[in-house]
């Protein structure tokens, strides 16, 4: 019973434990491997695709919305809005 309840408080953690995006972020050089960083991070990927020679994603974590934009060349990212 004690591993139970143990398994169910990290269960329930877990998603305070995901990481979150910050200006210096570096999440990938292509829209895959930004998808995958986000995913691992704890975001559900709506959108992605190229803009302006960036990589555009719009994700959805814990009921809030937002965009993330990310500098092909180098990873890191560029700009992030939340609503």
């Amino acid at each position: 019973m004690r591993k139970f309840t143990l398994l169910a408080l990290l269960a329930i953690a877990s998603p305070a434990l995901a990481d979150s995006i910050t200006i210096d972020s570096v999440l990938g050089t292509n829209m895959e491997e930004v998808q995958a960083s986000l995913t691992a991070m704890g975001y559900d990927v709506r959108k992605a695709e190229m803009e302006d020679g960036q990589i555009e994603v719009y994700f959805v974590r814990d009921g809030q919305m937002g965009e993330v934009y990310v500098n092909p060349q180098t990873g890191a990212v560029i700009k992030l809005k939340t609503k």
